[in-house]
């Protein structure tokens, strides 16, 4: 599990405001080359329960440059929680986040639903999710780093999904402002107030940073555009922070990558920022993704490999 660093003990890091030339250097290389669009980021595979090293190099030699691969596989619509699972086992991932509205295998099912305590959250509705990173609620100590998506069946309109790597996000921010990471790092920043259930506390106020560094030397993000059940501090650098970077995922920037995952495709990804249009299911296509949340990174991704 990687917890995050002080900035002190993270100088040797590229995302440390301490380290300048690392950071440029890094940056360099990270912008070379950098995939230009959604099928950039596509590697076909035949099953994802038997993946071939071919296809596993493929696939996180992706993940190193952007933090994030697509797959198409031929599965199909077939439902086998096996796929996502097995293929998160050859990312070395084994702590799965088995939330509270988990399956009992620990993967999610992200599909409409019209009854039980599901209903009430917008996973499980066809209602546009906004940006946001995996687990910006979790205790410190139960932050997700990875998060890998598999898709059964898609909606019959709708549903498409827009990925940004938070690396990226960052750099922006920096190149426009050091002081706006500075600002992003307080441990203070961001506040999830508490989930209460039947007048009881089902989770409690989460506050912490939105950016930090954990002990590889990695960048985490922690991140909601919601206005809704999130507060922010309150002081003006932080506040246009913010602006700019909500200006920057709500334009065109050619960092964004938008389009619709077709049965047997799928994400592994460093649990990058993303978002998900409304939709509407019919007899024939009703949306179904199976969600894997991880409190690793994905095996050989790691920035100072």
């Amino acid at each position: 599990m990687k917890n995050s660093l002080p900035q002190s003990q993270a100088i040797f890091s590229p995302f440390s405001l301490e380290n300048e030339d690392l950071y440029r250097r890094w940056c360099d290389t990270k912008l070379k080359d950098y995939p230009e669009n959604l099928g950039d980021l596509l590697v076909e595979i035949n099953d994802p329960r038997q993946l071939k090293e071919s296809e596993l190099d493929a696939l996180k030699r992706l993940c190193r440059k952007t933090n994030m691969a697509l797959y198409a596989s031929n599965t199909g619509t077939d439902p086998d929680p096996k796929i996502p699972l097995l293929l998160g086992q050859r990312f070395g991932l084994d702590g799965l986040n088995k939330n509270w509205l988990a399956d009992d295998n620990g993967l999610t099912s992200l599909t409409v639903r019209n009854a039980g305590p599901r209903q009430h959250y917008i996973p499980y509705t066809n209602r546009e999710i906004k940006w946001h990173t995996d687990g910006y609620y979790n205790t410190p100590d139960k932050q997700i780093h990875s998060l890998n998506l598999h898709v059964v069946q898609r909606a019959a309109t709708g549903g498409e999904n827009a990925l940004m790597d938070h690396e990226i996000a960052y750099i922006l921010l920096r190149e426009k402002n050091p002081d706006y990471i500075r600002a992003l790092m307080a441990n203070d920043v961001l506040t999830i107030p508490a989930r209460i259930q039947d007048g009881v506390i089902a989770r409690h106020e989460q506050k912490g940073p939105v950016f930090s560094i954990t002990p590889s030397g990695d960048l985490h993000m922690r991140f909601t555009i919601r206005k809704n059940n999130a507060r922010w501090a309150d002081d003006a650098l932080t506040q246009e922070a913010l602006h700019y970077l909500n200006d920057i995922l709500n334009g065109d920037s050619p960092y964004i990558y938008r389009g619709l995952l077709e049965p047997g495709m799928g994400l592994v990804s460093n649990n990058v920022l993303h978002d998900r249009a409304a939709f509407t299911d019919d007899a024939e296509h009703k949306r179904h993704y199976y969600r894997a949340r991880y409190f690793d990174r994905l095996a050989g991704t790691y920035v100072l490999d």
